[in-house]
């Protein structure tokens, strides 16, 4: 029996025209050897897999080629090329420098580098993993990587560039090499396919493709895995069943039961799913993706954007005929929504149920909605009156003119200062109950009793702050400082529940009447308060004057004074203190000669 050799190692390119996915690079190497314009170090990095060792080998191999072909590619044949093949070339000299890092190492490729080549012109030493040498590493190969002897040509080849010091990148050519597509994957698949005598499926190599992520080493180690599972029939079921892919195919029913609105289909699938070993995470994402892909459908120049065979791309420009691209968008941002709360979730099942109930109900929701939350109507109250004929106030009754005259103060009220309503979702504020005992300004206003009004009670009665109409002129009444106080209250519990904040903070201001009875004076912690005291001025004034008939009253605010100063005191200073107040402590140090460590 033949000893068996992966396909990774046993197809692994020769020459620079079979190296796939990185054309441009390995032009610039064949036009340089042509040219002899070689430079003295390079840096191959890059992903893993995708060329870096196998290009650094191959332009060894070529440069020392005897008999070099015309498009810069060696020939294959001469002594070089043939020692180069059979492994036994002294020209060549690669260093793991993850397990030889250390200086040690570094001196004793020095002294290689001191040696000329027997057979060619140049010496290659190909320094692979080059990030991983240590500090001391770097700087003993400093001087010889910059002015190395004329014979010798460093390749350094690294996954993780950002690591190596500055120095080294100014002292070599940097190549990028770039991830794999898709379709060169699949194209150098079905060739060893074909080498193989394997039968393939296009779907089956598009799931090998997407699964090795650019990286054609993990594509052909894959794809021996998956020929070994097929028996040498690679399809597409078994490709997913053996590396537990879901099936493209559940996305797809998916966005039918969306489209037509069937949430119980929808759960039982995605429960299909969940019963199959796949994480609910991994499905979000993959329906994300699959959104993307029918939103690039819709138009033919987007089209090749989709990494896949042409049948599923076929499927794709189907159901995209079928989706509108507002439902793609909303679809797309609940998943991706879904995506980001899943792994701070602790019922992540019923997340992604609730995602797919709301991406259900997408395509019957033809408002401005984005599914999230029902449209909200605002009502034209300010416009209604410019639009009703105007009559004469002569020919109206006396009950219609005094309602218009209501009418009319209540909605100049209404642009003046914003009617506030008591928060829906919270406790109602008791209101204070007036007693004839109430006459001093110094009482506390905890003191009172407090009782609950009838319309407070009823949610579907207005507060009286809301439906009191406000007076086009009235004389203005004294005020008491425990009737600012109600006040203040009111209009601190009758703040929408957005300013919840601002609600507590009112809430435990004390507002104090000056000596002119017109001036509320506020004091406040901090500047970030009085701020906001100072945006929300004009509305507590304006409820103030209109609750308390006083159109005189204004606010001021001031920071409150920090009167008591205190600092840490030192161990020493503790010390001190506890020894003048304790006798026998102080006799315990004394006899003991004790001391602060």
């Amino acid at each position: 029996m033949e000893n068996y050799i992966v396909s990774a190692r046993k197809y692994r390119p020769m020459t620079f025209d079979t190296v796939v996915g990185q054309g441009a690079l390995t032009t610039t190497l064949k036009n340089a050897i042509r040219s002899g314009r070689l430079a003295h170090a390079y840096l191959f990095c890059g992903p893993r897999g995708v060329g870096k060792t196998t290009c650094a080998r191959i332009f060894a191999r070529t440069i020392n080629c005897l008999h070099p072909r015309e498009d810069g590619e060696a020939c294959g044949e001469c002594e070089s090329c043939k020692a180069f093949n059979e492994q036994r070339s002294y020209n060549i000299h690669e260093l793991d420098a993850a397990s030889n890092n250390s200086v040690e190492d570094i001196r004793q490729l020095i002294e290689q580098v001191r040696i000329p080549p027997q057979i060619g012109k140049y010496k290659v030493f190909i320094i692979d993993e080059v990030h991983m040498l240590s500090q001391a590493a770097f700087n003993a190969f400093l001087k010889t990587l910059e002015e190395p002897p004329h014979h010798a040509i460093f390749i350094l080849a690294t996954t993780e560039k950002h690591k190596l010091l500055p120095t080294i990148l100014s002292r070599c050519q940097i190549y990028d090499f770039n991830r794999m597509s898709v379709d060169h994957i699949v194209r150098h698949l079905k060739n060893v396919a074909e080498k193989e005598g394997i039968k393939t499926e296009d779907a089956a190599l598009n799931v090998i493709a997407q699964k090795a992520d650019g990286g054609m080493r993990d594509a052909l180690s894959i794809f021996d895995q998956v020929a070994s599972f097929c028996g040498g029939n690679i399809t597409y079921q078994q490709t997913i069943e053996n590396l537990n892919v879901l099936d493209y195919d559940y996305y797809f029913r998916l966005t039918d039961y969306f489209l037509e609105g069937k949430i119980t289909e929808c759960m039982l699938t995605f429960n299909e799913i969940l019963s199959k070993g796949f994480e609910g995470q991994y499905f979000i994402t993959g329906l994300s993706t699959h959104f993307r892909n029918l939103l690039v459908s819709q138009d033919s120049q987007t089209v090749g954007l989709i990494e896949a065979s042409e049948e599923v791309r076929q499927k794709y420009r189907e159901q995209a005929q079928k989706c509108k691209s507002k439902f793609l968008f909303k679809a797309m941002k609940l998943a991706s929504d879904c995506d980001l709360n899943y792994k701070q979730s602790q019922n992540k099942r019923l997340l992604v149920e609730l995602t797919l109930i709301e991406m259900a109900q997408l395509s019957s929701d033809d408002g401005e909605s984005s599914g999230l939350c029902p449209t909200k109507i605002l009502k034209p109250i300010f416009n209604r009156l410019k639009t009703q004929p105007q009559q004469p106030t002569a020919t109206l009754p006396q009950e219609r003119k005094a309602e218009e005259q209501s009418q009319a103060r209540s909605v100049a009220r209404e642009n003046e200062a914003p009617i506030y309503q008591p928060r829906p979702n919270a406790l109602s504020r008791p209101s204070f109950a007036k007693t004839n005992e109430v006459t001093g300004r110094g009482t506390s206003l905890r003191s009172f009793s407090i009782r609950r009004t009838t319309q407070e009670a009823t949610p579907q009665a207005p507060t009286q702050v809301a439906t009191q109409p406000a007076e086009s002129a009235f004389e203005d009444k004294p005020v008491s400082g425990v009737e600012l106080t109600i006040a203040w209250r009111e209009f601190a519990s009758g703040l929408p529940q957005q300013e919840i904040a601002m609600s507590h903070q009112l809430d435990n201001m004390e507002p104090t009447l000056q000596e002119d009875g017109k001036t509320i004076l506020v004091v406040v912690d901090n500047p970030s308060i009085q701020n906001e005291v100072a945006k929300m001025q004009p509305r507590i004034e304006a409820f103030l004057r209109q609750r308390l008939q006083n159109n005189s009253l204004c606010i001021t605010t001031r920071l409150r004074e920090v009167t008591d100063k205190r600092r840490a005191f030192s161990k020493a200073e503790q010390l001190g203190m506890m020894l003048q107040q304790s006798e026998a402590l102080r006799k315990l140090k004394e006899e003991f000669e004790l001391e602060l460590a």
